[in-house]
């Protein structure tokens, strides 16, 4: 019976991590959804009805994995839990997930991982004692290591969403300027003409300076937590003008001349690199195939003729 209950313990925090993640990733806000359905209803329902109402994952495994991410976060470093918030907002996902949510997928899926390799390992295969142990410590690193490799894939492919498509929003910024528009305006007709990053970027810088934040602040926060060398570049040409009395539509055509050259260079340098990338599977896939085309026929002569 031990193994069963490890089994089914394994699979009630793994089903949970799926189910808080998906949540997490939808952006959905739970209240709202329930105002809405409250506010759907013919007659008043009393309280209770409404908290009935709410399905089993909202009253059990979301407050069960957010006390134990509480837990977790009581025991994590400060500069860990400040990294985790930055990643996080690198990758575009404030709303999507907090860092309380993300510590306790990695700790239920460490456990799940970690329990999953010990059941198999231990109670599935003839492996000694050290190997198995090694292999239960190798499904518990992967579940540790697993959420932060997703986040930094997120990371990765929102960077190089803002890289190429910079150019082109500068394009359309040096367009609206010498039209007559302002930095702002122009900014905002990037993010009302476009839907990909770096228009939510312009929209969040639009939206920061309408509450009472300088551009300036505003820019330098947006470069920060982009971590994009070449809106960095962006952001600081811009802030240098605006401090010196530079006109906003040279630069920008200067930014955005500069952005399409080292655009083309990293698609040649990418070009000039395909050859190399190129070696692996050509001798592992290509070159085995064409030898066996080539050369079996000869060999099964060879074979027939009782040479060998």
């Amino acid at each position: 019976m031990g193994p069963i209950i490890i089994v089914l313990i394994l699979a009630v925090l793994v089903g949970g991590l799926i189910i808080v993640g998906r949540r997490a990733q939808t952006g959905e806000d739970p209240l709202t959804r329930r105002l809405a359905e409250y506010g759907d209803r013919e007659l008043p329902a009393t309280l209770e009805e409404l908290e009935m109402s709410i399905g089993f994952q909202e009253r059990v495994i979301v407050p069960m994995y957010n006390t134990l991410a509480r837990f977790v976060i009581q025991l994590t470093p400060e500069n860990q839990i400040e990294d985790v918030r930055e990643k996080i907002e690198r990758a575009g996902m404030t709303g999507k997930i907090q860092p309380t949510t993300f510590f306790g997928q990695r700790v239920a899926l460490t456990l799940g991982l970690g329990i999953g390799a010990f059941v198999i390992f231990f109670g599935f295969t003839d492996w000694p004692v050290v190997r198995s142990i090694i292999g239960t410590g190798g499904g518990a690193a992967l579940g540790y290591y697993l959420p932060m490799l997703q986040l930094q894939s997120k990371i990765s492919r929102r960077q190089n969403n803002v890289l190429k498509s910079l150019p082109d929003a500068l394009d359309l910024m040096v367009i609206c300027v010498e039209a007559g528009l302002g930095f702002d305006a122009a900014m905002g007709k990037v993010y009302e003409k476009w839907d990909n990053e770096i228009a939510l970027c312009f929209g969040r810088i639009i939206q920061e300076i309408q509450l009472g934040k300088t551009r300036r602040d505003s820019l330098r926060d947006m470069a920060r937590k982009l971590d994009v060398p070449d809106f960095t570049t962006f952001a600081g040409a811009i802030i240098q003008a605006d401090q010196l009395g530079v006109s906003i539509g040279k630069i920008l055509r200067i930014q955005s001349d500069q952005m399409r050259i080292k655009r083309r260079q990293r698609a040649q340098e990418r070009a000039h690199q395909a050859p190399v990338k190129m070696m692996i599977p050509m001798t592992f896939f290509i070159f085995p195939s064409i030898w066996i085309v080539l050369l079996g026929p000869a060999a099964i002569t060879v074979m027939n003729l009782g040479m060998f």
